[in-house]
């Protein structure tokens, strides 16, 4: 009988723990430290060394069809502003971030990125201007992906539905969740996504979505969820992953959790 009440008090604590897990994802890599910088290779080695469960990057495809890495459709490069759809690579790479480096492409993240056993890469594709370019971008982001054998190391988030759809055509093992917030659970598990990935605001408007996401068997993520408050809401709601840009602040609740 003793051995029963333990074994049952033991799958009992197993089960919380896998409930309340939220993970981290760190938003832009972990640029909030000395010598970082949003979307640099810095910041996403920082994020493997705070070992996040992801490394969140932004991509769009250059005029030439090179996949960069930013987050803004535009760079300023000689008090230049340019739009990165209208700019081929090679003028691209020469903008600096703040923190010294040079502007990477796709292709020298994932270099970096080979060695990063301890986060995987969240990378988030950004609508383009048709959905012909949109295509090209999702085609080769995940060629790009399994040439080096990393598709179980990544997953995918977009703004585009068309992407989102178009990405799951492709690679229906892919992890891939929707950012606009305007989609129940119910219709992304009818599509085909791992999850929501919705904004703390949508998310505390509608905080049932977490238990239907959950109930589909779908994920949760929330992003940028950078104050106390709607952190430890979040928390509480037991979502699965806070994308944020103060990630110590979240492991250090997580840990008074």
């Amino acid at each position: 009988m003793k051995f029963k009440n333990l074994f049952f008090v033991s799958f009992l604590a197993i089960c919380f723990q896998v409930q309340g897990q939220t993970e981290i994802i760190t938003h832009r890599g972990f640029w909030k430290t000395d010598e970082s910088a949003q979307n640099s290779l810095t910041a996403l080695k920082k994020a493997n060394e705070f070992k996040a469960y992801g490394s969140e990057i932004d991509i769009w495809l250059s005029s030439d069809g090179i996949p960069i890495v930013n987050h803004d459709a535009h760079v300023t490069l000689n008090d230049e502003k340019l739009n990165i759809q209208d700019t081929p690579a090679s003028v691209l790479t020469q903008v600096k971030l703040r923190n010294g480096e040079y502007l990477p492409t796709l292709e020298s993240y994932l270099d970096v990125f080979e060695d990063c056993n301890n986060t995987k890469l969240i990378i988030e594709i950004k609508p383009q201007r048709t959905k012909y370019k949109e295509d090209e971008l999702v085609e080769k982001t995940l060629k790009m992906i399994r040439d080096r054998s990393l598709q179980n190391r990544v997953e995918y988030i977009s703004f585009s539905l068309n992407i989102v759809v178009k990405t799951i055509h492709l690679d229906p093992l892919a992890k891939v969740f929707y950012l606009s917030g305007n989609l129940s659970p119910k219709v992304m598990k009818q599509i085909g996504a791992a999850g929501i990935d919705y904004n703390v605001g949508i998310i505390k408007k509608n905080p049932q979505w977490v238990k239907e996401s959950h109930d589909l068997g779908l994920k949760v993520n929330v992003w940028t969820v950078n104050k106390p408050d709607d952190i430890q809401q979040m928390i509480d709601l037991n979502v699965d992953y806070i994308t944020t840009d103060e990630p110590q602040l979240v492991k250090d609740m997580l840990g008074k959790k």
